[in-house]
């Protein structure tokens, strides 16, 4: 019986060395989602509204916020017609 409990804490203990780690690079990507969202916000914020010229200054603002934080580009929106 001693044995079985001793294979059991050692599988579980494994299991939540690979859950901390999975824990540590799905906190990455939150935090990186996160800041797209902001920078998102804050171009949505400067430029409210949605003629075809504010479109290019929120993408422009959006791009540039993305590149300052070092995360990948989001594809352009354009105006529906």
């Amino acid at each position: 019986m001693g044995r079985f409990i001793a294979v059991i804490l050692a599988l579980t203990t494994a299991l939540a060395a690979g859950a901390a780690y999975a824990t540590q690079a799905g906190q990455g990507a939150i935090k990186n989602w996160s800041l797209m969202d902001k920078c998102a916000r804050e171009a949505q914020a400067a430029y409210p509204d949605y003629s075809a010229a504010d479109y290019a200054k929120r993408d422009a603002k959006l791009k540039e916020c993305l590149e300052e934080h070092n995360l990948p580009p989001r594809t352009p929106l354009e105006p529906a017609r």
